[in-house]
């Protein structure tokens, strides 16, 4: 299906499962895969911005996965980008592809998306992954728990986003 098309991973920060099922699928489709290598091997320690780098990379391949700890990362590089981006990751900001995992994976196992309750436990501050399935979630009307401490609560940017689409939303720092 992708013979004669080329990937591009940037991973800015350690990835093994992310960046390795990225780039498996693209060989199982018939494409190729290039890669920057590791961030201290690439232009960027010699102050290579990342508009310039992904304005580059577009030159040589027909789309683009990016992991990059800073948040809006993907953002910035799929402005600059001529070509596809995929976000992989930025930073604590979001994770859609691994959300997108997740919710194929509740549809798989509960045979619906339909009046789902899900409860999301643990650092929900910084956790890439749960910003972007909750999101997802709430295409469903899905009710949502959250359980974390109160330091690593869900981002206030996030939960008001939620109530202004009418998702119900429990958080509690402790068990239910």
């Amino acid at each position: 299906l992708l013979k004669g098309k080329i990937l591009a991973t940037l991973f800015f920060e350690p990835s093994t499962r992310t960046r390795l099922s990225f780039e498996t699928a693209m060989q199982r489709l018939g494409g190729g895969v290039i890669s920057m290598g590791s961030v201290e091997s690439s232009s960027v320690t010699k102050g290579e911005s990342l508009v310039d780098t992904v304005k580059t990379v577009s030159q040589y391949a027909d789309a683009i996965v990016i992991r990059h700890p800073l948040m809006g990362s993907a953002k910035e590089a799929a402005d600059a980008a001529s070509i596809p981006v995929i976000n992989a990751g930025d930073g604590a900001g979001q994770h859609p592809t691994q959300a997108l995992l997740d919710l194929y994976t509740i549809k798989k196992e509960l045979g619906s998306l339909k009046n789902l309750t899900v409860s999301l436990v643990g650092d929900l501050k910084y956790g890439r992954t749960v910003h972007a399935l909750v999101e997802l979630l709430s295409l469903f009307k899905a009710r949502l728990y959250f359980v974390s401490p109160v330091t690593l609560r869900m981002p206030e940017e996030i939960t008001s986003n939620l109530e202004k689409k009418g998702i119900e939303i429990t958080e509690t720092d402790s068990r239910m």
